[in-house]
């Protein structure tokens, strides 16, 4: 059984950056896409952004576009989030996603335990 596993979250400042990482476990995700979603207290999960297998294509949800950048090797069950100029709204538990299709809604296979962040002064 797969498990993903989110490392990375804290608190920071506005303005400041934060990465997250996530890592497969427990099997192998062969050409599976990985990405984020994040959610809120009270709020439905956001689509964050998503990357393909060979890490070439990737889409971003437009809160996010122009500070988040994801990345990931070719083909390895790894995936990073590199969170720059965060704002408040930004504060969220956000979970590691994996599935062999590329959405941009919560219907993933696969789901990490989620990492808080919380962006405050």
């Amino acid at each position: 059984q797969v498990q993903l596993v989110e490392s990375g979250g804290g608190l920071v400042q506005p303005g400041g950056s934060l990465k997250l990482s996530c890592a497969a476990s427990g099997g192998t995700l062969n050409r599976h896409v990985m990405g984020w979603f994040r959610q809120a207290p009270g709020e439905e999960r956001e689509f964050v952004a998503v990357i393909s297998w060979d890490a070439v294509i990737m889409y971003y949800g437009d809160s996010v576009k122009g500070r988040f950048t994801i990345s990931r090797e070719y083909n390895k069950d790894t995936v990073q989030l590199q969170m720059t100029s965060l704002k408040p709204e930004d504060t969220g538990v956000y979970y590691c996603v994996a599935d062999m299709r590329m959405m941009r809604d919560a219907t993933y296979l696969y789901w990490g335990q989620g990492t808080q962040v919380t962006v405050s002064p």
